[in-house]
Parts: C-alpha cells; sequence; structure tokens
C-alpha cells in the first residue's frame, strides 16, 4: 500500500484557502487505496533548525531538540509520497514550512556524492526515495508567481533524492472561497484534484491536462482585482469605525 505523509502548513489550517485543494486530492489518494496522514504545522512543535549539525556528527540521524520532528522522522524514512501544502509567502513557502523543511536534514548523510554530476548528500539508510508533491494557494492572480517556489521545492527534491512529480497550484485563490460563498460553479476543480489524487496512486503520475483545471482562471484579472480591493477596503473600514 502506498503510504502519503501530507503537511498543511498554513497557518489557517483547515480553514485555508490551501485546504481547498489540499482537501480534495488527499481524498482522491484514498479513493485510490493510498494511507494517507494528515499533519497541520500549526499544531505541531517544530522548533527552527539551529546549524550546529549534532545530528550528523554527535547522534548521527538523531537531532538533539526535543519536539515534534522525533515522532515524524520515521513516518518521513517511510513514506511513498511527501505532500508539502503552503499558501505563498513573500515568494516562497510558509514559515512553519520552512522550520519542518531545514529539519530534514538528519534524513541525510553529511558526507558528498555526485549525483548527475552535482554534488549531494545522501540519504540515511532506511530512508525511501519517493515522490514529493506540491500544493500551494496564491494571493496574486498570475501563474508566475508560484515560480520562485517551484524552483526552490525542485532543487530540495534533487537535494533529498525524491522525485518531483508536480504541483496542485491554485492562483488568484481569494477568488476561490468568494465564489464559493457566491454559490458559483467549481466542481470541476475540486474533482480536478480528487482525480490528480487517483492518478498519482494508480498511474505514479498527475496528468498535466488535471493540473490545469485545478489551476485555471476563475474570473479576469480585472474584475479580480476590483473584488480583492473592495472587501480590504471594506476590512479598513470596519477598523476605523471600531476605533471612532
Amino acid at each position: 500500500m502506498t503510504k502519503v505523509l501530507a503537511f498543511n502548513c498554513s497557518p489557517k489550517m483547515e480553514n485555508s484557502n490551501t485546504a481547498l485543494i489540499l482537501n480534495p486530492f488527499l481524498e482522491g489518494m484514498k479513493e485510490a487505496g493510498a494511507e494517507v496522514e494528515l499533519f497541520y504545522t500549526g499544531r505541531l512543535k517544530i522548533n527552527p533548525c539551529t546549524g550546529e549539525f549534532n545530528c550528523w556528527t554527535k547522534t548521527p540521524g538523531k537531532c538533539y531538540q526535543d519536539d515534534d520532528m522525533n515522532m515524524l522522522y520515521p513516518k518521513l524514512r517511510g513514506a511513498d509520497i511527501l505532500v508539502f501544502a503552503t499558501p505563498v509567502y513573500v515568494d516562497g513557502v510558509s514559515g512553519p514550512m520552512k522550520n519542518l523543511m531545514d529539519r530534514l536534514i538528519p534524513l541525510a548523510q553529511p558526507f558528498i556524492e555526485l549525483r548527475d554530476g552535482h554534488c549531494r548528500h545522501p540519504l540515511r539508510e532506511g530512508t525511501k526515495h519517493g515522490k514529493v508533491v506540491l500544493v500551494s494557494n496564491c494571493g496574486f492572480w498570475e501563474m508566475d508567481n508560484f515560480d520562485p517556489l517551484l524552483v526552490h521545492m525542485k532543487a530540495a527534491c534533487k537535494n533529498a533524492g525524491r522525485e518531483f512529480a508536480g504541483a496542485l497550484l491554485r492562483p488568484h485563490g481569494g477568488g476561490l472561497r468568494l465564489m464559493m460563498e457566491l454559490g458559483m460553479p467549481l466542481d470541476d476543480i475540486f474533482e480536478a484534484a480528487k482525480e490528480a489524487g487517483r492518478q498519482l496512486v494508480r498511474d505514479g503520475k498527475m496528468a498535466p491536462e488535471t493540473l490545469k483545471i485545478v489551476s485555471r482562471e476563475l474570473m479576469p484579472l480585472d474584475l479580480y482585482l476590483k473584488a480583492a480591493n473592495s472587501i480590504f477596503q471594506k476590512a479598513l473600514d470596519a477598523k476605523e469605525l471600531v476605533k471612532l
């Protein structure tokens, strides 16, 4: 059975726009027969890496910090598929997700080897070379806002000896919840996210056509700008009224 370990790294957790895409994706994986375990970084204690490298020298494979990573390390070593879900924060991952990624160092050895002509760290014995999937939501309208995040994730996968299996990306994600509240049709997006999960477990890959549906345009750019700015203006006005 395919073991999937997923992390919702949005501070808003199950109430996040990121979860709107992540949850059906994981449901699709379950429907295809995968064993799925989901964690919210907002409910975990994961301290920042302190960079002293005890996990490479003094206690190989074990971090000196006593937090929830000690519970996660065995799961991370045995996962066939890792799913990282995050909103785009300042062109990258959220803070909780960065802490999680930095603390993956004990899964690797300190030695340096050449893989495909590039310096890498080999994984420790017993750590699977599996797949990684990114699920991300962005408040900006254009797809290229995900580019820095994708570069980061692909590089991290190469360093970790894992295959980057693709990404479910939802631009102008704030519009998704707005359209849900207005009762507008979005079933194709959620069904595509679910189908991507089925495909990954069943076929080992996700169809580009399916991922395009997840990312499809929700509304024209000018309409999105108008709606988003109106919402923020109302929030600002409400704050001023409270002060009065």
